[in-house]
């Protein structure tokens, strides 16, 4: 089994922008909430979160488990995309508190490639296009020949799964406006692709990348290691299916609030339509006894 450690360039670029904005950020927040007499908005668990992923990232990106995936097994390359897109990127996302954000989002250019990348269709049609155009044969297995190839795809496909995460725990809440019906079509719907792909991989019966040197010491075919790396890839559906189900949840109880405030409000309007029937009443009686008064002193 490989046990070198690699240098991924991209990756490792992505990294570093990413500690020094979190960095600087961190900095101007703490210094604007000690001169504007506030706790800062960068709590203990936002450094854990960043720290976290980051150590997931440097693991997944850099350790013998990238040469391993590239050269040796395809199970392994699975997991190592799954720990990028479902555990590295989310974690990197709730790190950032929402004000952090809105530093990185005043730039004008960031704004603009914010109101077009961030757009829930796009971002879910960016993705799924990326890591399916990557998993095509022809370009994956050129990809997994070059080092540099093969890096830049992952990388690629790193950053593309922070789009693809936005429009669900997104930490601006401007930038995500749909509604919680919305919210769960989209993980539905964007989970579907790379949901194909892997039970394609696992019932295909039919090793598509064949090109991996196995260690014959761990008696896998080639058709057995592609059908882990299937197994493994139908992780990100199980994760949308747990989040869809406080989704879910969250919009029974919206409903119900909703028809328990509508019956308040019917429930008042009767009391006050009751009220005035009453008071209506009560004005027909005493005119009725006005009258009758003044029919008696005419007589």
């Amino acid at each position: 089994m490989a046990q070198a450690w690699s240098w991924n360039i991209p990756a490792l670029c992505i990294l570093l922008l990413l500690t020094i904005f979190y960095v600087v950020g961190v900095v101007r927040l703490r210094r604007l909430s000690l001169s504007e007499a506030h706790a800062s908005p960068v709590k203990a668990r936002h450094i854990i979160f960043f720290v976290l992923a980051l150590a997931c990232s440097i693991g997944a990106f850099f350790s013998p488990i990238d040469a391993i995936a590239r050269t040796q097994l395809f199970s392994v390359h699975m997991t190592q995309v799954v720990i990028l897109i479902t555990l590295c990127s989310p974690l990197f996302m709730a790190a950032c508190p929402e004000e952090m954000l809105r530093l990185l989002f005043a730039l004008p250019p960031m704004r603009v490639l914010a109101r077009v990348l961030l757009r829930p269709l796009t971002a879910s049609i960016l993705f799924n296009l990326i890591f399916l155009l990557w998993h095509t044969p022809l370009l994956y297995s050129r990809s997994v020949t070059s080092a540099g190839v093969y890096h830049g795809w992952l990388t690629l496909v790193f950053v593309a799964s922070f789009l693809n995460w936005w429009p669900l725990i997104g930490p601006m809440v401007g930038q995500r406006a749909l509604s919680l019906p919305m919210q769960m079509l989209y993980v539905f719907l964007d989970g579907q692709p790379v949901d194909i792909l892997a039970f394609l991989l696992v019932v295909t019966e039919v090793p598509i990348y064949s090109h991996y040197i196995i260690p014959y010491q761990l008696g896998l075919s080639p058709f057995s290691d592609q059908a882990v790396g299937g197994s493994i890839l139908l992780i990100p559906g199980i994760v949308d299916l747990i989040v869809m189900s406080p989704l879910f949840i969250r919009w029974l109880k919206t409903i119900e609030q909703r028809a328990r405030e509508r019956d308040l409000q019917r429930q008042a309007e009767e009391e006050e339509f009751e009220y005035v029937e009453e008071w209506e009443e009560e004005d027909e009686d005493e005119a009725g006894d006005v009258a009758h008064s003044s029919s008696r002193l005419a007589e």
